[in-house]
Formats: C-alpha cells, sequence, structure tokens
C-alpha cells in the first residue's frame, strides 16, 4: 500500500454518509487518525477543540454550510489547512471559498488518488510541514513509506506500532499521557480506560532492539516517554 505522508490527524465534515464513511476508512487505511462529523455545527466544534493536520470540508452542510465553519474558524485564528468538498464547479464558487480561507478545492466526483494528492499538496507548503525522515542515533523512519529502520535493517510494525513510534519520536524528551496517545494515534472513539496503548507498546518495545526499546520510559501516572 502506498502511504501519503507522516500519520496524520484529519477531521472529515461531510453529511452525505456513503461518502463520508468511504474517505474515513480509506484515508485510516492510510495509516491516519480520522475524526468525523456530519453538520457544521459538530464540525466546528471539533476543530476548535482538537488539534488536526487537515479538515476535508463539504460546503453544502445541514447546520451550518462549510463557508461560514471555515470563516468563523479563521476569525478564531485556527490556521488548519483546510480541503472544500463540493458538487459547485463555477470560478466564482472557487474564488469564495478560497477567499474566506480555505487552502484547495475539489469538486466532486473525486477519485480518492486526486484527495490524496490535494492532501499532500497542502501539507507541502503548509508552514508547519515536518521533514520526512525522522532519526534517532541509527533509528531511522521514512514517514512517507513508513518503514522503520535501525542500523539499515528494517524493523517489521503493524500500523499501530508504527504510528506509536512515530508520534513518540516527534515528541521526544516529552512526557505523552495515555489520552493523548489515544487521540493521536487511534482517535476520539476509542474507550479512553482501554489498555490497547500498554499492549501495542508493549509489543513495539520487544520488536526494537533493547537499546531502543529501554528508551521507551514509563513515566508512572502520567504517561510515556521516549529518551
Amino acid at each position: 500500500m502506498y502511504y501519503d505522508a507522516k500519520n496524520m490527524k484529519l477531521l472529515v465534515i461531510e453529511d452525505e454518509p456513503k461518502l463520508n464513511a468511504g474517505l474515513v476508512e480509506g484515508l485510516r487505511e492510510r495509516g491516519h487518525t480520522v475524526d468525523f462529523a456530519f453538520d457544521g455545527i459538530k464540525g466546528e466544534e471539533l476543530a476548535r477543540s482538537e488539534f488536526y493536520d487537515l479538515i476535508i470540508l463539504d460546503i453544502m452542510l445541514p447546520e451550518r454550510d462549510g463557508l461560514s465553519v471555515c470563516r468563523n474558524l479563521r476569525t478564531y485564528k485556527i490556521q488548519t489547512p483546510i480541503l472544500f468538498l463540493t458538487a459547485r464547479d463555477t470560478t466564482e464558487d472557487k474564488i469564495t471559498g478560497l477567499d474566506v480561507g480555505g487552502d484547495d478545492y475539489l469538486v466532486k466526483p473525486f477519485s480518492f488518488d486526486e484527495l490524496s494528492a490535494r492532501i499532500r499538496t497542502i501539507l507541502r507548503r503548509a508552514p508547519q510541514a515536518a521533514s520526512d525522515i525522522l532519526e534517532l542515533d541509527k533509528l531511522r523512519i521514512d514517514t512517507r513509506a513508513q518503514i522503520v529502520t535501525v542500523n539499515k535493517k528494517k524493523i517489521n510494525l503493524t500500523l499501530r506500532e508504527y504510528c506509536l513510534l512515530e508520534y513518540l519520536l516527534r515528541n521526544r524528551g516529552a512526557v505523552i499521557s495515555r489520552e493523548d496517545i489515544l487521540s493521536h494515534v487511534w482517535d476520539r472513539f476509542h474507550d479512553s480506560l482501554s489498555n490497547v496503548v500498554d499492549v501495542h507498546l508493549k509489543n513495539l518495545r520487544k520488536k526494537l532492539p533493547i537499546d531502543y526499546a529501554k528508551r521507551i520510559e514509563t513515566v508512572w501516572g502520567k504517561g510515556y516517554r521516549l529518551v
């Protein structure tokens, strides 16, 4: 499978159930964490309360239209990149979407490959776009291919194990709570009382060389830290 970029946390705001479900499933299959909403009010609430790398926003939404959602987010100084989805394809409509603060515009119907390409393009030009390569001594992560190597030897990880390691490495030195890990590596619907984080970290440690496994510290009562 080809992966779009680093593991990202995305928000899909789309009122058509089948399209919403298809987008969420396709993006999760590519290794991303995805939250979703079916109307503009709920979508805006999520966008204002959670951090997302990118928002996929339909224009024609119940409760509050996508243009209003985008305009409100920019008013609140939320600069998360926004990709509009819409059936409207006139130049005037596109200009309106960009003028209220959108970053790109994709007309329905569209292919998932085109959506993925638009996401990559937006994130490449975003100021917060991160390097494709993460390194810690001899440990190296290629975030585009989602390949982990130590001393140039590939480490075979499951998708969640990979996402955990990438998230820890991007936040090296910081104590990360289980709740933060659940939010960024899984999604907001996951049971916060579950031991899924502990289980996956245990498996991740087993697959890493012992020197690196020991560098994933358990900070009792607080979470985990990669040192």
